[in-house]
C-alpha cells in the first residue's frame, strides 16, 4: 500500500522506538536475577520508547494532539486531529523475556481513526492501515478469516488479574465460549490480538476494561481487513468504553452473542 504523508511518519516513528525496544528487550534476562530487578527497568524502556515516538510524531506535526499511555493527554492548536499511542503493549510479556509485545499508534481525525498501525518489533512484523485502504502485514494484504462455524473458530481475550473488576465476567465468558469453539487463547496484548483478528490467525477477540491506546489502531485493522467491530455493551462506544468484541463478519453475531449472554 502506498501509505500518506502521515502514515509514513507514523511507521518510522514504530521503527525507530522498535529499534530502542529490541535493544532493550535483550537485557530483560539478565535483570531478572539483578538486585535492582527488572521493573524499573522495563519502566524506562516503556518512557524511552514513547518519548522518542512522541518527538518523531510531533516534529512532523506539531500541531496536532496528542493521547499516550505514559504521558498522557496533549491538546493541539488542530482541535480535529490527535496521535493516540501505546509505546508498549504487553508490558508484561517485556518483564519476563517473552516475544510477544507490540507499539500501536493510531491517528484520529474528527473522533474517527483514520489510521493506525500495530509493530511487533521482535518479529519484524509491521501491520498498518488507513481508513479505506486496506490492511497489510509488511507487503502482504490483510484479509480476517473465513471460517463459518463457530467450533472451528480460535478467539483471543485478555484474562484479568491482580483483584480487577471484570475477571467473574470474563470467567463467564469462557465458560460459555469455550464448549462451542476450537479454543482460547491468552497473550497479553491486545493490539496483537486485534492484529491478529485482521490476519486471519484468530476469528474473533473480546476485552474488557481496555483503554483507547490499547484498541485503537488494532480496531480500524480489522475493519479494514473485512472484519466487525462491536462494544459489549449496545449503545457504547467500544473504543471510548474500553469493552469490545471483533470477528470476522460470518461468526460476529454468533460469537458477540455468547459474549453479551448475562452482561
Amino acid at each position: 500500500m502506498q501509505g500518506s504523508a502521515n502514515l509514513n511518519l507514523m511507521i518510522k516513528a514504530a521503527r525507530k522506538a522498535g529499534r530502542s525496544l529490541v535493544k532493550d528487550f535483550r537485557e530483560v534476562e539478565n535483570l531478572q536475577v539483578s538486585s535492582k530487578g527488572p521493573g524499573d527497568f522495563v519502566s524506562k524502556a516503556d518512557r524511552e520508547a514513547e518519548r522518542i515516538i512522541k518527538e518523531e510524531l510531533m516534529d512532523g506535526r506539531p500541531n496536532y494532539g496528542w493521547l499516550g499511555e505514559e504521558t498522557g493527554e496533549d491538546e493541539g492548536t488542530d482541535p480535529t486531529r490527535r496521535w493516540i499511542v501505546d509505546p508498549l503493549d504487553g508490558t508484561t510479556n517485556f518483564l519476563h523475556g517473552l516475544p510477544h509485545w507490540a507499539i500501536s499508534i493510531a491517528l484520529e481525525h474528527k473522533g474517527e481513526i483514520v489510521a493506525g498501525l500495530v509493530f511487533d518489533a521482535a518479529k519484524d512484523e509491521m501491520f498498518y492501515t488507513e481508513k479505506g485502504l486496506g490492511a497489510y502485514m509488511n507487503d502482504t494484504r490483510l484479509r480476517v478469516s473465513g471460517r463459518r462455524s463457530m467450533i472451528e473458530c480460535i478467539f483471543a481475550t485478555g484474562v484479568p488479574f491482580g483483584g480487577r473488576p471484570a475477571l467473574p465476567a470474563t470467567l463467564q465468558d469462557l465458560a460459555r465460549l469455550m464448549p462451542v469453539c476450537a479454543g482460547v487463547r491468552r497473550w497479553g496484548a491486545a493490539a496483537l490480538d486485534l492484529a491478529y483478528v485482521a490476519a486471519g490467525r484468530y476469528d474473533g477477540f473480546w476485552e474488557r476494561g481496555l483503554k483507547p491506546w490499547d484498541i485503537a489502531a488494532g480496531s480500524l485493522l480489522v475493519r479494514e481487513a473485512g472484519g466487525f467491530i462491536g462494544p459489549i455493551r449496545d449503545g457504547q462506544d467500544p473504543i471510548e468504553s474500553g469493552n469490545m468484541i471483533a470477528a470476522n463478519s460470518v461468526i460476529f453475531d454468533s460469537f458477540s452473542k455468547i459474549i453479551r449472554t448475562r452482561d
